[in-house]
């Protein structure tokens, strides 16, 4: 098929110099993903930890990986204290994901560092890091593209897509995400009342 203007050619695709890693690793990795990250079963919390540490991963203390969550790379991964990590949460990191201390991503939330080149005739792979700052909050099935920095308790509403810079305190929402207000947290004392 051919027409006067440049298409995409996907057979000439290629990854650059893009290196996962090796083969043993990511299906050694997959099939553990799988059985315990994968699954809907909730294993142990510390137990979860203890493996994406094996593989690489820098995870803080208290972290929560819910179940039905997938990583990609944990090689490419940190996690800060006290964040939490929702059921069905993808995190594709081809390249790093960077997330602070209590950090939370909620149900359905897609963290992805990978794209192509929509200009190109060969569809080529680009990627870039993602940076989550402490306190900051991804809302359900909402979308992290490739380059973001959500910067401290930034908070990202349900269903929106980011890209680019979310500033601190900022919450967003729509796609792609846009300013709609200021965060305000209020202090608490440790029985649950309200210290104004």
């Amino acid at each position: 098929m051919s027409n006067d203007k440049h298409s995409v050619d996907l057979s000439i695709y290629t990854r650059g110099d893009y290196d996962p890693g090796s083969w043993f690793r990511r299906a050694l990795w997959y099939g553990l993903s799988l059985a315990f990250f994968e699954s809907a079963l909730p294993w142990p919390r510390p137990f979860k930890r203890g493996l994406l540490r094996a593989f690489g991963a820098l995870v803080g203390e208290g972290v929560v990986i819910k179940p039905r969550v997938r990583i990609k790379y944990p090689w490419h991964l940190s996690v800060g204290d006290h964040s939490w990590i929702g059921e069905e949460v993808w995190i594709d990191n081809l390249a790093p994901v960077n997330l602070g201390d209590h950090v939370c991503l909620s149900q359905g939330a897609f963290l992805l560092t990978g794209n192509h080149d929509r200009h190109s005739t060969s569809f080529d792979l680009r990627m870039s890091p993602i940076e989550i700052d402490n306190g900051a909050w991804i809302g359900a099935r909402a979308v992290v593209c490739p380059g973001v920095r959500m910067e401290s308790h930034a908070v990202l509403n349900a269903g929106a897509v980011a890209k680019g810079r979310l500033e601190t305190d900022g919450i967003y929402e729509g796609n792609p995400a846009k300013r709609i207000g200021t965060r305000v947290i209020s202090a608490r004392e440790k029985n649950g009342s309200e210290n104004a």
